[in-house]
């Protein structure tokens, strides 16, 4: 079984002056990081593979999820950034498969795309949300069959959780 967790990067600011990859994360978002990081631990949603895309926010999220988790070291991948899903999908076929559970912290739209694209099974109410919503620091975990990164297609996957903070009673 291969276990992929989504996890959309913590509420951000806009400063101005900053461009879109180094703007950081707001006041919300560095207390409701840790705190999604103490859920996923909390949960065993350990990763045994982290993938990140480049942007300062991104990076921040997983800075402030890391000490929960004690995670492995994370791939910044440049393609992550700003990402449709078919991009998404090619960076998690490409995840080696020593990794039965990858974290990928990305942007929307595209991991909202991804997750829709990919639970073809699973959670009901979960799947419905993600029609209308994958709010920051939401997390999607989505459960397949496969042996392989390589075998994960459209549809082939069961959406175990769709989860926000504000469900964790942490969206302070």
């Amino acid at each position: 079984m291969r276990r992929l967790i989504l996890l959309r990067h913590a509420k951000s600011d806009r400063p101005a002056g900053v461009s879109d990859l180094d703007r950081p994360l707001n006041s919300r978002g560095k207390r409701t990081a840790p705190r999604v990081g103490e859920y996923l631990a909390a949960e065993g949603l350990r990763p045994d593979a982290v993938v990140v895309s480049p942007s300062l926010r991104t990076r921040q999220t997983w800075d402030a999820v890391q000490p929960a988790l004690k995670g492995p070291e994370p791939e910044i991948v440049q393609a992550i950034y700003e990402a449709p899903d078919s991009a998404l999908l090619a960076v998690l076929r490409s995840t080696p498969d020593t990794a039965a559970s990858l974290l990928m912290i990305g942007h929307n739209p595209g991991l909202q795309e991804l997750a829709l694209r990919l639970a073809g099974s699973g959670d009901k109410t979960g799947r419905k949300r993600l029609t209308v919503e994958f709010p920051t620091a939401a997390v999607a975990v989505i459960d397949f069959e496969g042996e392989t990164w390589g075998s994960v297609a459209a549809g082939s996957g069961r959406l175990e959780r769709f989860v926000a903070p504000r469900e964790l009673d942490i969206n302070d």
